[in-house]
């Protein structure tokens, strides 16, 4: 549905994006990850169409945007960063506008328009000035500007970026429905969203590829992928008598809160014997869960090249 081959931007001597190649397929949300100025919004501008790649090309079903420029740009909708539109016009002038835009008959368009609205929640605000409306509802206007023409493909660039806990909730619930009807991909360097909304990720920084896998594959590049952790307040639980389980490779305690982290030996799943050791000493604990890895971690080791800190201690073998 989305196809870049060997995407690339230069400005003068600065390489924005680097002979970027990846593939959302049907059905996917496909998050774009990357740390500010990573050259994710570049490559949003150059598949709709918005700037014109210096080297290599993009595909939106299968129509290159170089050479088939208008009927890659009529199978997608596209939200810009912070939702931009015209603010002196209401709702309804504006969504009118776009669809009249968009080619659409009378009859659809009007279609369109009443399905897009209530889906949106937006008709209280359809004779309101954008430029009054809230950051959330913008973002509402927005998305419903991108949908209006039913595109098989969606691209969302930051979609919550600047938004409260509640905004992002409801714009994260639109996102995940529109998702079951269409290819979706989004720019982001926020993690909560891809754990939210994404069933694959490419990672990007300073305009190269650096992973393409579902979150799931990148939390297992964690250190703390299949660890066991848990709080014991005031029960005095020794870090050497877990360091003797065969399968515990290294023990770490939260210095702020005294969370207690156990880390396997390859291949080794520690949460039965933990939790078996835990109740033959009789000892209380809380919170006690097993890791799935964690994304931040894995995310500052593919952009930085650094890794994360070793475990406070070393079991005894």
């Amino acid at each position: 549905m989305i196809e870049t081959e060997q995407l690339t931007r230069r400005y003068g001597t600065l390489t924005a994006v680097d002979a970027l190649s990846f593939r959302a397929e049907p059905g996917q949300v496909l998050g774009l990850l990357g740390p500010n100025g990573a050259g994710k919004s570049t490559v949003m501008r150059m598949i709709a169409g918005f700037l014109r790649p210096t080297a290599g090309t993009a595909r939106v079903c299968g129509h290159d945007v170089r050479k088939e420029s208008l009927k890659a740009k009529r199978a997608l909708g596209y939200l810009p960063e912070g939702a931009p539109s015209y603010g002196e016009l209401t709702v309804r002038e504006f969504l009118t506008f776009i669809v009249r835009s968009r080619g659409l008959s009378a009859d659809q368009g009007y279609r369109r328009f009443e399905e897009v609205v209530g889906h949106l929640q937006l008709e209280t605000v359809l004779d309101t000035c954008i430029e009054t409306l809230s950051k959330g509802l913008r973002r509402r206007v927005g998305l419903a500007q991108a949908i209006v023409h039913n595109p098989p493909v969606l691209m969302l660039d930051e979609p919550t970026d600047g938004l409260d806990p509640n905004q992002k909730h409801a714009v994260r619930q639109l996102i995940d429905t529109m998702a079951r009807e269409r290819t979706i991909l989004i720019s982001t360097h926020l993690l909560e969203e891809v754990h939210a909304l994404c069933n694959r990720v490419v990672i990007i920084a300073d305009g190269r590829l650096l992973a393409d896998a579902t979150p799931a594959e990148l939390e297992a590049r964690s250190r703390y992928h299949g660890a066991v952790s848990f709080s014991a307040p005031g029960s005095g639980v020794s870090q050497e008598m877990l360091g003797r389980l065969p399968q515990v490779a290294s023990i770490e305690v939260d210095p702020l809160d005294g969370r207690i982290t156990v880390f396997p030996r390859p291949g080794e799943r520690i949460l039965e014997p933990v939790e078996s050791l835990l109740r033959q000493q009789g000892l209380e604990v809380s919170e006690i869960q097993l890791e799935r890895g964690r994304l931040d971690e894995v995310f500052r080791q593919i952009t930085t090249g650094q890794a994360g800190p070793e475990p406070a201690r070393e079991a005894s073998p």
